[in-house]
């Protein structure tokens, strides 16, 4: 399956381009010109579509969402033991001014 079968059958399942439009929040005239110019669906509506019409996300952009990769957990349970050390918050920074050498308090060089 095509991207763009794939949008048509987004279409098709919702019954038409103005409910398809609707459903997704996005003007019927911008649906229009996205299923008979782009022929690919916005990366940003593909989780909603397939949501709601259960096309699947690797048929309506196979560039972001490759069939390769297994799907995603619904929920991440765990710990990232290395975050502490990836954190540097802005009152670390606050406290110790800048550490930045050769720069003054404002960000230039001396």
């Amino acid at each position: 399956m095509t991207r763009y079968e794939a949008l048509l059958a987004c279409r098709d399942r919702a019954g038409s381009i103005s409910k398809l439009g609707r459903d997704l929040q996005i003007p019927q005239s911008t649906m229009s010109r996205i299923i008979n110019q782009s022929k690919q669906l916005p990366a940003e509506f593909v989780l909603q579509a397939e949501y709601l019409y259960g096309v699947s996300r690797h048929h309506l952009r196979p560039d972001i969402y490759p069939v390769d990769l297994p799907p995603a957990p619904t929920r991440w349970s765990g710990v990232d033991r290395c975050a502490s050390s990836r954190f540097v918050g802005t009152d670390s920074v606050a406290r110790n001014g800048n550490r930045h050498a050769g720069l003054d308090t404002a960000g230039g060089a001396l």
